[in-house]
């Protein structure tokens, strides 16, 4: 009971400390407001926060973190919320620190390409600036109407066109971050490289267990001089398969290159009704760009490789208009997806190219193995998969077989030589899969640059890296190697 009255007290003196730095709407603690902050776009996770803190200046959140380290309080940091891993996903026990109000776009440099932004930026918000000076931002995850650029940043957003412009590691320049201790990091530079360590890569894609994300400098880039786009329907998974591996190994490098399954064309019809064949097994989505002769030369080239691979129903749209539209049907499959089903669980992977109909086709044994509907849709180009399980998350025997079938295409991606996860990161969500994914040394080493930014171990507890014990556990076997692992890991 003692322990429990301090620990009560001393979250009052948090509290109380807390909104003597942040604006006088800045700290959120009625139920009824923090059951907003409950969940990220993954709402099988839900706790709710002790707290949620709206800082709109970077000293407020320096302030921030310094108190919760004081007080031993864990800080969870947030975007948009559209992350689909439970990356996060609050602790009863910490602050959920929210940066949606640090949402202006410092400047557009178009001599330099740059965009110098705040976190809470929209993503598609870049973009929409920088057009009047002929410029870009590459990186557009499905979310990016919605999803914030800082949390592009932790979770290494990629999106439609990663296959020519990769991912945002790829387009970031520099980022202003602050650490548990309070203290601000400025990582990269203005230009193509710095000196030293580059720790910018690091901290891309580190799910805000490094740091919290204030400022960007983003890579712009001069909007393509032509942009056509192709879609053909395909007889079997197989083919459609090899039309994909045919047209990287010709040399052509798609802006974007999108596969759906014979289920999520079919409900995505159903949802768009735009003519979609829905006879066939698989619909490959090809978008070329750049010079209008090179551009040419490449449609010419892949027209006849998806021909060749028994491609058919080709439809090629030139003007913007026409692309929006037969984009519709891949764009719309998530959505489609709640006209036919009270919910749907997103599962993220990639595996080796060459291997995408194997694990189609094995996926969809799974599917009958466990009883449930699947569809997919994916980035075919970097063999990233998006299965969506269809199920009634108002049964709580569907939600149970829905994880176990979600754990088992992870499981048969891992066999082929995958990867647990391409885009959405690792968050709560897959934290127990890692385990198969990394070895002990490799999660050693993670939690070793875990210490060096964050001793306390206070930043995002419990997401991305699992710990040596949770492991071992999960093996049903010792921890690894004949040795301990460090006792601070244990914290983290």
């Amino acid at each position: 009971m003692q322990v429990t009255e301090s620990r009560t007290a001393d979250h009052a003196g948090l509290l109380a400390a807390l909104r003597r730095v942040l604006p006088a709407d800045g700290l959120l603690t009625a139920e009824a407001e923090r059951r907003v902050y409950e969940c990220d776009a993954l709402s099988n996770y839900r706790a709710l926060p002790l707290a949620v803190a709206l800082p709109d200046t970077v000293q407020q959140v320096q302030a921030l973190l310094r108190l919760c380290k004081q007080h031993g309080v864990p800080v969870v940091p947030r975007g948009a919320g559209t992350g689909l891993s439970a990356g996060a996903l609050p602790r009863e026990d910490g602050i959920l620190l929210s940066m949606t109000r640090f949402d202006r776009i410092l400047e557009i440099d178009p001599d330099n390409r740059i965009a110098r932004v705040q976190p809470g930026v929209r993503n598609l918000a870049v973009s929409e600036a920088a057009a009047p000076h002929g410029l870009f931002y590459a990186p557009d995850p499905s979310s990016q109407f919605a999803s914030s650029i800082g949390g592009n940043i932790a979770e290494n957003s990629g999106g439609v066109h990663c296959v020519k412009y990769g991912l945002t590691t790829h387009n970031l320049l520099e980022v202003t971050l602050v650490t548990m201790d309070g203290d601000l990091l400025t990582l990269g530079s203005g230009g193509l490289d710095g000196p030293g360590y580059d720790l910018l890569a690091l901290v891309t894609g580190s799910e805000g267990m490094l740091g919290v994300v204030v400022e960007a400098r983003l890579k712009l880039l001069p909007l393509p001089e032509s942009i056509v786009l192709l879609q053909a329907a395909f007889p079997d998974l197989e083919r459609a398969g090899r039309a994909v591996m045919d047209i990287v190994a010709a040399g052509v490098v798609p802006a974007g290159l999108e596969m759906m399954d014979q289920v999520a064309i079919e409900v995505v019809e159903g949802y768009i009704q735009m003519g979609l064949p829905v006879d066939a097994a698989a619909l490959l989505l090809c978008e070329l760009d750049g010079a209008t002769a090179e551009v040419e030369a490449q449609l010419e080239r892949v027209q006849a490789l998806m021909r060749a691979c028994g491609g058919y129903d080709l439809r090629l749209a030139r003007e913007a208009d026409e692309r929006t539209r037969l984009w519709a049907g891949r764009k719309g499959a998530f959505p489609a997806m709640g006209r036919v089903s009270p919910d749907f669980y997103i599962v993220d992977a990639t595996v080796p190219r060459r291997h995408l109909a194997g694990i189609l086709r094995r996926i969809g044994e799974l599917a009958g193995e466990y009883g449930q509907r699947v569809a997919t849709a994916f980035h075919a180009g970097d063999g990233n998969l998006h299965p969506l399980i269809l199920y009634d998350g108002g049964v709580p025997e569907q939600v149970e077989r829905t994880e176990k079938l979600a754990s088992r295409i992870l499981d048969e991606c891992l066999a082929v030589g995958g990867t647990i996860t391409g885009e959405h990161g690792i968050g709560a969500e897959k934290i127990d899969k890692a385990c198969r994914q990394f070895a002990d040394p490799v999660l050693e080493d993670y939690f070793a640059v875990k210490r060096a930014f964050d001793p306390s171990g206070l930043l995002n507890p419990g997401k991305a890296i699992p710990t040596l014990t949770r492991c071992a556990e999960l093996r049903g076997s010792h921890v690894h190697h004949g040795h301990l692992p460090h006792p601070e890991l244990e914290r983290f």
